[in-house]
């Protein structure tokens, strides 16, 4: 939705609620931070001091937002009006006055080493840009540079082979394994770590613009708990989602390790595994549900255009609708701009959305597979 409103599409107003009109009306809300799990005892302890004992816990803590992990930010953003992210509620209206302000040269946008939500928004807010400075007649003048800390455009080949067209039909240049690492807003300079270098050599690029997407972790208390794996993220069973130490703790959507993309439609979908499973776990039954990783972003090339792309553990394709999702198609930007935020605040929030599955198999006559004849890699680490 914040890439809409950095590119003027959409009102930021319109993007939120207040957790009062949308928590359940039963539901026992403790308006205060947690700060400390205590697995073994079953304790979380609030900021307040107070502790809550629980029988079952469920994490679902999203993720937050590191600006500070690069050197001068997030201060950088308060003096140089040609920086801007649509990540954060205050920059992300710093987005289109910076796309509007500028006047040529280097447009740079970011893609940082650590698992993110949405990684789709930084393709998204770039293409947009870029058809705005075509409109206003200045591309000539612009030299768009993607930079991203991943190998590959996409790490499912049928969507990737589209975006690499859409780049090389835009004239954008793609910088792989480079990883923001400091902005010097005094030089206008983006210094970039070299991730395929031996020696981790930087680089540095002049920019005229610059888009940043933060690195994201989970919050402090869960990262520090010992509910994490090595990389900081909620340990649990990839399929059931029930915690590989602790059976009465489940997790779900960002905060969780499951090698799958960081999406809302993620999300929805491990909701209804995640219920099977623990209602079983609650009457004395081992978990059932098995999640296959589905997840889905669509991805908007211009206004009026998207693609939708949707896919599995194993990186396939897992296609909602009976034609290629992967082509560019106006009704697939009418999903994304005008039903999907409706699913979400009158479906997902009520616990009515469990992801596209039923749909798809009525779509697909029956049939509910991934499409096995694209190449693939089989460990995305929750990336893309």
């Amino acid at each position: 939705m914040w890439t809409l409103v950095g590119a003027g599409m959409a009102n930021l107003a319109n993007s939120g609620k207040k957790m009062s009109k949308v928590i359940p009306k039963k539901a026992d809300w403790l308006q205060t931070k947690a700060m400390a799990f205590d697995p073994d005892k079953c304790i979380v302890t609030l900021e307040t001091g107070e502790q809550v004992h629980y029988d079952y816990l469920v994490m679902a803590t999203g993720l937050q937002l590191n600006y500070d992990k690069i050197k001068g930010l997030p201060e950088g953003f308060n003096t140089d009006p040609s920086l801007c992210s649509v990540y954060d509620y205050n920059f992300v209206q710093k987005t289109l006055p910076a796309i509007q302000n500028f006047k040529g040269g280097n447009a740079i946008f970011t893609l940082p080493n650590t698992p993110i939500k949405c990684s789709g928004a930084p393709q998204q807010i770039m293409y947009l840009a870029d058809e705005m400075w075509t409109e206003i007649g200045i591309r000539d003048k612009a030299n768009i540079y993607y930079n991203s800390s991943l190998p590959v455009i996409f790490y499912v080949q049928k969507y990737a082979d589209t975006l690499l067209q859409v780049l090389d039909r835009r004239s954008i240049t793609v910088n792989y394994m480079r990883n923001l690492i400091e902005v010097k807003t005094y030089t206008r300079e983006a210094i970039f770590q070299k991730l395929d270098s031996p020696r981790e050599e930087t680089e540095s690029f002049k920019y005229d613009f610059l888009h940043v997407t933060p690195p994201m972790s989970t919050p402090d208390p869960v990262r520090e708990s010992p509910l994490v794996d090595s990389t900081g993220f909620v340990d649990v069973d990839k399929e059931t989602l029930q915690h590989v130490k602790y059976p009465n703790i489940f997790a779900l959507g960002d905060c969780s390790n499951v090698p799958t993309s960081k999406t809302s439609a993620a999300a929805a979908t491990q909701g209804g595994y995640l219920e099977k499973n623990l209602n079983a776990v609650m009457n004395g039954k081992q978990p059932f549900a098995k999640y296959d990783g589905y997840s889905s972003c669509p991805v908007i090339t211009s206004r009026g255009k998207c693609i939708l792309v949707e896919f599995n553990y194993d990186c396939l394709p897992l296609e909602t609708f009976p034609f290629n999702q992967a082509k560019e198609r106006r009704s697939m930007y009418l999903l994304k701009k005008n039903i999907i935020p409706q699913i979400y605040w009158h479906m997902m929030l009520r616990g009515l959305w469990n992801g596209p599955k039923f749909l798809r198999k009525v779509m697909h006559l029956g049939m509910d597979g991934p499409e096995k004849d694209y190449t693939h890699s089989k460990d995305i680490k929750g990336t893309n």
